[in-house]
């Protein structure tokens, strides 16, 4: 039986003009001379099925549709064309917590959020120690919740909609609330329902977690499907794919430094986006200088699903000094052990000079990579390190 189904299914939004900004379509018509109009199409004829019980990821980069999806199954617009039909109670775990009271207790709120997610107050009532407990906010769950911390608020959020039994579950980065532990419990939690019978829609950046939770993925670019199947086998062209800026000139003059590709290769020299904490990977960075630099160095940086900036390396401080004439050039990177923990890594890459750092050329979110571990470590990072058992030492004097 089919759950949830998309049939050529499209969405146009209009975008007005002018000057080459765009202009609000509420702005007054006395003030919309000179304007024009263009047809954005958010999604082309995207066509899909999501059986009972079956758990379907859709990844892509930004701009590739993921949220138009979203907001389509929450009922937040409707199709310009096609037809999208579900057969059961869908509930959509997306910001959660957006909808407490701060002046309401959090018992109160766990009430109102409850009712707003479809939940009936005998209901709420039945799961609410449960709530708590999943929460981790029992000593707090009297007072009013604008006293809550950040964490606080989205365990809180998460908890009362994960107690939800719909028969479609929609998700999207909700599951990257709260500190590590808590984001273990989420997946579970979200796993556990998964096993009871409910048709999972996973809408995410966080690729570790899509491979986790999901049978089967559909990849968006530029609003159509360009591949779907399993999860591996997606996520590896995903991350293999680059996305370069081509900006040849920057206020009509040529840019001094052009970066045109970074590659990722493993231990055994094979290009890949698929690494392990621990083990070794290479980097190389392929440019173009138009005009030589003085006092030039390369970065490329880390930045984890969540937009925190992980890990940074650079020629400012270690290697050879680089000398950019004019011409096409490569530089290569090399890391013995990985220090980044198992998830998925945006790269941006830039080219700087002088003692100040002027931004030449900066390549935001153009590559990817997935590290999976085989070590367990916890931490933020992996430090590599080495033991050795000391037996012939002296005891310390005192002791």
């Amino acid at each position: 039986m089919v759950d949830l189904s998309f049939d050529s299914v499209s969405k146009k939004y209009r975008i007005q003009s002018q000057n080459g900004s765009a202009v609000p379509s509420r702005r007054p018509k006395f003030l919309r001379s000179g304007t024009h109009r263009t047809d954005f199409w958010a999604l082309k004829d995207v066509s899909f099925e999501v059986k009972r019980g079956e758990s379907l990821g859709i990844i892509g980069h930004n701009g590739a549709g993921k949220s138009t999806i979203l907001k389509l199954l929450s009922n937040i617009t409707t199709p310009t064309r096609g037809q999208i039909s579900i057969n059961g109670r869908l509930a959509a775990l997306l910001e959660v917590g957006s909808g407490f009271h701060p002046e309401l207790t959090g018992r109160e709120n766990t009430y109102l959020s409850g009712s707003i997610l479809g939940m009936r107050r005998r209901e709420i009532t039945e799961k609410l120690e449960s709530i708590i407990d999943f929460a981790g906010v029992r000593e707090f769950i009297d007072i009013p919740t604008k006293q809550y911390s950040s964490g606080m608020h989205v365990r809180l959020g998460f908890s009362i909609a994960a107690h939800l039994t719909p028969d479609i579950l929609l998700l999207d980065e909700v599951l990257a609330v709260g500190d590590r532990v808590f984001q273990e419990k989420c997946i579970d939690r979200v796993s556990e329902m998964h096993e009871q019978g409910t048709t999972l829609v996973f809408i995410s950046h966080d690729l570790a977690a899509v491979k986790r939770i999901c049978q089967r993925l559909i990849l968006l670019e530029k609003g159509q499907i360009i591949a779907e199947g399993a999860s591996d086998d997606i996520i590896r062209r995903y991350t293999e794919s680059a996305t370069f800026h081509q900006r040849p000139q920057v206020h009509g003059e040529l840019r001094a430094a052009e970066v045109v590709l970074i590659s990722f290769y493993d231990r055994a020299g094979r290009r890949s986006a698929n690494f392990t904490t621990g083990e070794p990977l290479t980097a190389q960075v392929d440019y173009i200088v138009h005009r030589k630099i003085s006092k030039p160095y390369l970065s490329l940086f880390f930045y984890s699903s969540d937009n925190v900036l992980m890990a940074q390396w650079t020629t400012a401080w270690t290697g050879p000094a680089l000398h950019m004439e004019e011409g096409p050039a490569s530089i290569e990177f090399s890391c013995a052990e990985l220090g980044l923990q198992p998830g998925v890594y945006h790269v941006d890459v830039t080219v700087q000079s002088g003692d100040k750092g002027e931004v030449l050329e900066w390549q935001s979110g153009c590559s990817t990579i997935h590290v999976e571990s085989r070590k367990h470590i916890r931490g933020a990072v992996y430090m590599p390190h080495r033991w050795r058992e000391v037996s012939d030492r002296q005891p310390a004097a005192g002791k």
